[in-house]
């Protein structure tokens, strides 16, 4: 099931969209010559090696600086170029046991639990991107590029991030909330409603006297122990009981329609439930795209719009698909083009 019905992997499809294909094995010299050329016109080097490979296949500023003095050469590792870890095979799920997540996720009581997605693959590849977009600022400013260092454990543990400015400022320890409530605004968490949850998110002050007319229940805004974040705070566990029974009288859809607006509120969907919402299937959040064997077949959209510009829909390549497309642009022959192939340089 997740697959194309020609055998293609959908999760890397997923990822590579609106990409180009080229094959080009390193470890045979002949293709360091095609690297070099490649090199010279680009900005921009990627790589997701590990320890030492970098630089066993010329894969660092050091090697290509000389081909391109203004390349930038990026690379995402699992703990960093250098130190103990170099050379260690690392992934997403091994970084958030390591840096707490798993400590903060889920009920309290229960077994650690990760977060749902790849989050830190995600974001550490966003964070690549950030970098290679200051590198490249840079490398057009002065002509010269540099090497980047990006690793899954040095952005799982920066997006600590307050969390560790608490604990090493003044030895504060986050645990697990129920209902993944928030650690200091209430309310800000899971509630009860008369078939289902809902999210609620009053995370400024104005919002609890507006959750409160709209609960009908007026006489909450003049309490004492509710007038602030901080007698809320002491008042949690009461605050829930409150809730859970006002919203126990309506539905889940029933208190969204009330709230929409007014009072931040969501859902607790399922996948299927958040791809079928009409807040995404109508407004322009799928994309539909035309795979040349498969057919048409739909991915989530870029979540970046563009003031009057369709962002492009290209499935991702076939693996080499472009290899010699673009070589013929770097001005190989055919027949050059041939003869790589034959010595399975590409």
């Amino acid at each position: 099931p997740d697959y194309l019905s020609n055998g293609e992997s959908l999760f890397f499809h997923a990822f590579n969209r609106n990409k180009k294909s080229v094959t080009l094995d390193l470890s045979k010299d002949t293709a360091q010559a095609v690297l070099h050329d490649l090199v010279a016109n680009s900005d921009v080097l990627c790589s997701n090696l590990r320890g030492d490979v970098p630089g066993k296949l010329g894969l660092t500023y050091d090697h290509l600086k000389e081909h391109n003095p203004a390349i930038v050469c990026a690379h995402l590792s699992a703990y960093g170029r250098t130190g103990a870890r170099a050379d260690w095979p690392g992934y997403d799920y091994l970084m958030q046991a390591e840096v707490g997540y798993l400590s903060l996720t889920g009920e309290p009581g229960g077994p650690p639990e990760r977060f749902g997605l790849s989050v830190v693959d995600f974001m550490t590849g966003l964070a690549l991107a950030y970098a290679v977009l200051a590198g490249v600022t840079a490398a057009r400013a002065s002509g010269i590029g540099q090497e980047l260092d990006v690793s899954l454990f040095d952005v799982a543990l920066s997006n600590t991030n307050y969390l560790a400015a608490w604990y090493l400022n003044t030895g504060r320890e986050q645990t697990r909330l129920p209902r993944s409530a928030h650690p200091s605004l209430v309310p800000c968490q899971l509630y009860k409603t008369k078939d289902d949850w809902i999210f609620l998110m009053c995370n400024k002050e104005k919002f609890w006297p507006l959750l409160c007319d709209v609960l009908g229940k007026a006489e909450w805004k003049g309490d004492s122990r509710f007038s602030t974040f901080k007698e809320r705070l002491v008042h949690r566990d009461l605050i829930t009981d409150l809730l859970d029974a006002a919203l126990s009288a309506g539905t889940t859809v029933e208190w969204l329609d009330r709230f929409a607006g007014t009072v931040p509120a969501a859902p607790v969907n399922s996948i299927d439930q958040a791809l079928e919402n009409p807040f995404v299937t109508e407004t322009g959040r799928l994309q539909t795209l035309e795979h040349p064997q498969h057919g048409a077949y739909r991915l989530i959209a870029n979540p970046i719009r563009t003031a009057g510009a369709e962002t492009p829909a290209v499935p991702a390549p076939a693996l080499g698909e472009h290899t010699d497309a673009i070589l013929a642009e770097l001005g190989y022959s055919p027949e050059k083009i041939v003869a790589l192939r034959e010595a399975g340089v590409v």
